[in-house]
């Protein structure tokens, strides 16, 4: 996610989550912008592919994604306009446990426990 001068503002502490769960990794930029036509990766640097959603220009890209991700991850897309791309993760795995990052200048992470 380049190109814009806000800061990432995400979760403080490992997000606690439940098997079967639906969760959210929270993600917004301050000061708000809007954000509908830039890229926003979301990933987990231990797997292969890193992927975990991809947007470009207003569109979702799926070819990329990791397979155990593919039709459980959804961006709020109707809050990019308010600088908002919290991922939500729907029905937690196990395999799920890790730390997740979007990329800027600087790397920011979250780590989601099982």
């Amino acid at each position: 996610m380049f190109g814009f001068a806000g800061q990432l503002i995400g979760a403080s502490q490992p997000i606690i989550a439940t098997l079967g769960d639906d969760i959210i990794l929270p993600c917004h930029l301050e000061p708000a912008e809007d954000l509908t036509e830039m890229t926003l990766e979301w990933s987990r640097p231990d797997l292969e592919p890193r992927f975990v959603y991809v947007w470009r220009s207003g569109l979702e890209i799926e070819g990329n994604n990791h397979k155990t991700f593919q039709g459980r991850t959804t961006l709020f897309t109707e809050e990019l306009q308010h600088g908002n791309i919290s991922l939500r993760l729907n029905r937690v795995k196990l395999s799920d446990k890790g730390t997740y990052i979007r990329l800027r200048r600087t790397i920011r992470s979250m780590f989601l426990c099982l």
